[in-house]
């Protein structure tokens, strides 16, 4: 068994597609009209053919409230590994990108979080 897709909630699924193709350099995999939304994926260019992030829509009652939980608290969304977290938080901080913390080291990991500007605080990792 392995993971096919996760989700992480997005406020606006094209803003999204925006930032984790152009920001955070996804590529984007699947684009299915679904209504007023699409069943929207990204994945790593490193593994095109791996585990799907679904920019799932907050339409839902219930999401708003919890991410906002989530933001006021800290907690991030999702986690993402990156090889040189400090050079990713270099080119992230030039493009623009909000980091609510800067590469930290905690235990035998490297930590960055940042907003995604669609509701979500996402940690960057590296091991």
């Amino acid at each position: 068994m392995r993971i096919y897709v996760t989700s992480v909630f997005v406020d606006d699924q094209a803003k999204a597609l925006k930032f984790y193709t152009e920001n955070l350099g996804f590529e984007k995999k699947q684009d299915i009209p679904f209504g007023e939304y699409s069943w929207l994926t990204v994945v790593s260019k490193q593994d095109p053919n791996g585990t799907e992030l679904l920019l799932e829509p907050s339409a839902h009652a219930a999401v708003p409230p919890y991410k906002e939980a989530l933001k006021n608290d800290g907690i991030p969304a999702a986690s993402f590994s990156v090889e040189n977290i400090d050079a990713e938080f270099e080119r992230l901080k030039d493009e623009g990108v909000n980091f609510t913390q800067e590469p930290t080291v905690v235990g035998n990991v490297k930590i960055a979080v940042l907003d995604d500007t669609c509701g979500n605080l996402i940690q960057l990792v590296q091991m």
